[in-house]
């Protein structure tokens, strides 16, 4: 009887959720602003402030992302197509000291955050929070590492309950198992940082799309997987191609959520700019 329930919902669900991620992206292009600058500005202000004096810019422009969520998207997408690449189903846990060196990204993007924030208040509250100490002044290159730091963590996470969650055959061998992988890395990480802080146009531009591009990304990943759970599908995968309808209800879903946060935020603010501070 489940089993047949089971493949009702999906024969059902093969014919709406099309027909649903046409509906949503419909809605989803039809109140973003024009242009495709204005469609990553939208994915950009589900997630993030988008605080001018805490972003990067190019030709007038300010990325889609802050800094720090540039940096942690960025991350992402770098760690999802290096695993993607080099472990391409891995699964198992990466070795401790590698959860050592994610854990001290983590504190430190936490660190900083904290730091930035209490600036920030202290910037709107005025002389209020004065007795209030900055460990030092907040600047949009850490803010963009220590982002980069949580992105590669964020990676990690995804990627491996992903491939446990989806394929028929994953490979149980640790994540970043090797120290030299884990090494390169780190060293495209900081190349990445070391290219964006360069502030070459062409870099930024590519750096607005990778990073909406990775909002995108994890959403529709974590998506899929609650899709999968929910219709009894785990471990039923051999290709990306046999997930389509699991992706492509992921991806729906992400684009819904990016869009009803963009209603009640726009609802809440009257403006499509960065979050507006007292």
């Amino acid at each position: 009887m489940k089993n047949r329930l089971s493949t009702l919902a999906l024969t059902i669900a093969r014919w709406l959720v099309p027909l649903a991620a046409i509906a949503i992206s419909v809605a989803f292009f039809s109140i973003a602003p024009a242009g495709l600058w204005g469609k990553l500005d939208a994915i950009g202000y589900a997630v993030c402030h988008q605080l001018d004096e805490r972003s990067f810019h190019v030709d007038s422009h300010r990325l889609p992302l802050c800094a720090r969520c540039s940096g942690m998207y960025l991350g992402a997408v770098l760690g999802i197509l290096y695993l993607s690449l080099t472990q391409p189903r891995r699964g198992g846990m990466p070795p401790k000291a590698i959860l050592v060196v994610l854990a001290v990204f983590g504190l430190a993007f936490v660190v900083d955050g904290g730091n930035s924030y209490l600036y920030l208040l202290k910037q709107t509250w005025g002389e209020r929070l004065d007795f209030l100490p900055n460990l030092y002044l907040p600047n949009n290159t850490l803010r963009l590492l220590t982002g980069t730091g949580v992105g590669l963590g964020l990676a990690v996470a995804v990627f491996l309950s992903f491939n446990q969650t989806m394929w028929i055959e994953w490979d149980n061998r640790p994540i970043l198992g090797d120290g030299k992988q884990a090494g390169m890395l780190f060293v495209l990480a900081l190349g990445m940082v070391l290219l964006v802080l360069m502030e070459w146009e062409i870099v930024l531009y590519l750096a607005a799309f990778l990073s909406s591009a990775g909002v995108l990304l994890l959403l529709s990943m974590v998506y899929s997987m609650l899709w999968t759970m929910l219709m009894r599908q785990e471990n039923s995968y051999g290709t990306l191609n046999a997930a389509w309808l699991a992706i492509l209800a992921g991806l729906t879903l992400a684009l819904l959520q990016i869009t009803l946060i963009d209603v009640f935020r726009l609802w809440l603010t009257g403006t499509w700019g960065s979050f507006p501070l007292p």
